[in-house]
């Protein structure tokens, strides 16, 4: 019999390192595979290598946006001269029938829930005798003229604050001109005052020229901002 070396190797024992050593190649190279991979991938969504511009570059200015309220109410003066005085007054007529169940107009005519309003323009406020006013409304020292019949039926409470008069309001100045104007025709002879339409179109058109400059020196700020980035950009 022969006896074995006991230095010689034997084959599982040799198989037994080879596996271990293709095991851990395999891991170093599945973790490399990964790195690579997640590398890639993070690339497509985050550009780390191709910095991305603004397309207009500058940073953001805030402006105060003003709010279109729409075309400006008519005024008085245009309101009262809008059409001859005669139909006026025959629109304001027809109006006031609204006002009827509480005021008469005929002259020497008797107070109701309101007081007689025959002659109250150019009155002074509460000054028709045997009706009684509210403290709100004496207090106030003025006489019925065209602007302060206008302000009173467009929202006498919004007017006179503490008034007793309950009545909402006419919301259009082409009415309140009316009525107005037919209150003047009964017992009142105030003047009516003049409007001058080239005037209220010089007016509008000044007030159309500060809003355009306005505008340009906004435009203006904000080109000199954007210029002041793009040169600190390329410095």
């Amino acid at each position: 019999m022969t006896q074995k070396n006991s230095s010689e190797t034997t084959p599982a024992a040799e198989n037994g390192g080879g596996d271990l050593f293709n095991t851990a190649a395999g891991w170093v190279l599945f973790a490399g595979v990964m790195a690579l991979g997640l590398s890639i991938l993070s690339g497509k969504f985050f550009h780390a290598d191709k910095p991305e511009m603004p397309e207009n570059p500058g940073y953001l200015i805030a402006v105060a946006e003003s709010e279109d309220a729409g075309p400006a109410e008519m005024t008085m003066a245009a309101a009262l001269n809008m059409m001859p005085q005669d139909e006026l007054i025959a629109k304001g007529e027809k109006v006031f029938a609204k006002c009827m169940s509480c005021h008469s107009i005929d002259a020497g005519g008797a107070n109701g829930v309101g007081p007689n309003l025959h002659g109250v323009m150019g009155a002074a406020f509460g000054s028709k005798s045997g009706f009684g006013y509210s403290s709100a409304l004496t207090s106030m020292g003025e006489s019925w003229g065209w602007e302060q019949m206008d302000a009173w039926l467009k929202s006498p409470k919004g007017y006179i604050s503490g008034t007793s008069m309950s009545f909402a309001g006419l919301g259009k100045i082409e009415d309140r001109a009316a009525v107005a104007m037919y209150l003047n025709a009964n017992g009142s002879s105030l003047a009516v005052p003049e409007y001058v339409e080239e005037a209220a179109a010089e007016a509008t058109e000044g007030a159309e020229g500060e809003a355009q400059t306005d505008e340009e020196g906004e435009a203006a700020a904000e080109q000199d901002a954007a210029a002041e980035i793009e040169e600190a950009a390329s410095e």
